[in-house]
């Protein structure tokens, strides 16, 4: 069957702008769409429909960086019909919607990358610790250099932000701190770090890797450690969708976060002019 998976998933990342069905890729491997897509999820970790989607949403960045053109553009040349919809599920598993993708060359021209640790939301949480390496085919697929991103993810694919974060500096060991309840899984993925911007947010192949089992933290059990091992990925697997580059770039953190703060003091002008019986400013 794992034969059969992977036929898969090449025959769906060689046709990710065609209108494609399930039906149509079990037709293609000779089993039923049930078992097809039950199997596939249990070799890959994501559904075929998912997986689908990454290969879309990856050409969608390289168009969006390479080009001018206008993001429903973009969004028909990569098999959506619906721009809403293309531009809420690229900001869900990006982590930014297509215009704010399109502007982190120049963000991070200004404030690039510097090793930093993202830490959970819980102030009391979990920590997890490890070790991330790299693989003599991922040395030399990076060059000289290599930026090490690891973190914490709910499912098997790095999708948005991570619950908490790093990107490593001088040593390959890695701490996660801050992490609330639940599963999650210790994803990793290396970048040219001398490449430019645009390299660094679309790279040209995926050097990538997961620990071998998840972690659950809780309160009886809120430490853990986990290794990851980073390869060179075969093209048709699942991309890293994820910007990795703006999480550890202090301009970026600054701008999100006065953004954060302006939405929430609009809001607050919101409740209190409503509170006092005025209409909010249109």
């Amino acid at each position: 069957m794992r034969e059969a998976v992977v036929e898969a998933a090449r025959f769906l990342a060689a046709r990710f702008a065609e209108p494609i069905v399930l039906g149509d890729v079990a037709d293609h491997v000779g089993y039923s769409p049930y078992h097809l897509a039950r199997a596939f999820e249990r070799q890959l970790g994501t559904p075929p429909g998912q997986f689908l989607a990454a290969h879309r949403f990856q050409r969608a960045k390289q168009l969006l960086l390479s080009g001018d053109e206008r993001i429903a553009e973009v969004c028909h040349a990569v098999g959506f019909t619906s721009v809403g919809t293309f531009t809420s599920r690229f900001a869900a598993v990006v982590g930014q919607t297509p215009l704010e993708f399109r502007r982190l060359p120049e963000l991070l021209a200004h404030a690039p990358p510097q090793p930093v640790l993202m830490p959970g939301g819980a102030r009391d949480g979990g920590m997890v610790t490890g070790s991330a390496n790299l693989s003599p085919a991922a040395f030399a697929a990076l060059g000289d250099a290599a930026s090490i991103y690891v973190g914490l993810f709910r499912r098997r694919a790095a999708r948005g932000v991570p619950v908490s974060g790093t990107l490593l500096g001088e040593t390959n060991d890695f701490v996660l701190t801050g992490v609330p309840p639940g599963r999650y899984w210790v994803l990793g993925s290396a970048l040219p770090a001398r490449a430019g911007a645009q390299v660094q947010l679309v790279p040209a192949r995926t050097v990538s890797g997961a620990a071998k089992e998840p972690l659950v933290v809780t309160s009886a059990s809120p430490c853990h450690h986990r290794d990851v091992y980073l390869d060179v990925a075969p093209e048709w697997t699942p991309p890293v969708l994820v910007a990795l580059p703006p999480l550890a770039s202090s301009g970026f953190r600054t701008e999100r976060k006065r953004h954060t703060e302006h939405a929430a003091s609009a809001s607050q002008l919101v409740v209190t002019a409503t509170s006092h019986g005025h209409p909010p400013w249109p």
